[in-house]
């Protein structure tokens, strides 16, 4: 019953991606969405650590996750997909590949792209690294990655699941009490992603925060008022945030 109930929460949040941007999600940044998440007890605030905007200069993703989990060639026990991920890509989606943190190659090209367009996928974010840049800004496609590589992707990984929860660490986080937590991304999950970053809402949790982000923009447009007025950073954070 569990399962079929995520089942349906996530069938709603694709019919509805391809009109991503009436999400209200949409009308914050990644940093307020982050914010909102940190006030509701996430360890992280949502956000995906060492991922960056690639492609194009400046663009905003708001829609649901297609999730892809890389396994490294070498592991045969891994399951195998029968289609290739970019083919079965929900439209309105954005895909969130999880590759291994030692491969150095890249897990997704221009050829990707074209095939994420043509299903009708909104951009691509990768715990990984991708190539043929130019492709990407010259089709206007989001892509988001942790680096780029001239090296393909076989014979160094492979595709292994679709639509699985992906859990996304940070680089060399460390250990211990103050590492940064990773992060779960699980299949219909809401991605926003601008220049500063990428963060995942739980689409369980879309409502509250938008709730405490609309708080907290009304917040900051009151500090800023008043900083630029000469009031001071420290003056304006402690009549309007209480600190």
């Amino acid at each position: 019953m569990i399962a079929r109930t995520r089942l349906l929460a996530i069938s709603r949040a694709m019919s509805t991606s391809t009109r991503s941007s009436t999400c209200p999600l949409s009308q914050f940044s990644a940093c307020e969405i982050s914010d909102a998440l940190i006030k509701l007890g996430s360890p992280n605030g949502g956000h995906i650590p060492d991922v960056h905007m690639l492609s194009p200069i400046s663009h905003k993703i708001c829609a649901p996750a297609y999730t892809v989990q890389m396994v490294l060639a070498s592991d045969k026990s891994a399951p195998k997909l029968s289609s290739h991920f970019v083919d079965t890509a929900t439209p309105g989606s954005v895909i969130v590949i999880d590759a291994p943190p030692q491969a150095k190659n890249a897990v997704w090209g221009g050829l990707m792209t074209a095939g994420a367009q043509a299903r009708g996928a909104v951009g691509v974010v990768i715990s990984g690294r991708c190539r043929d840049l130019a492709e990407h800004r010259a089709a206007d496609f989001p892509v988001f990655a942790r680096g780029h590589s001239t090296v393909g992707q076989s014979p160094f990984v492979r595709p292994s699941a679709v639509n699985i929860a992906l859990t996304i660490r940070p680089q060399d986080a460390g250990e211990g009490p103050d590492a940064f937590a990773p992060v779960t991304v699980t299949a219909g999950d809401w991605i926003v992603a601008d220049e500063d970053g990428v963060v995942c809402v739980p689409v369980d949790m879309v409502d509250k925060v938008v709730e405490l982000a609309k708080k907290g923009q009304e917040i900051d447009a009151k500090c800023m008022a008043d900083i630029k007025a000469g009031k001071g950073v420290q003056a304006s954070f402690k009549e309007h945030r209480g600190k």
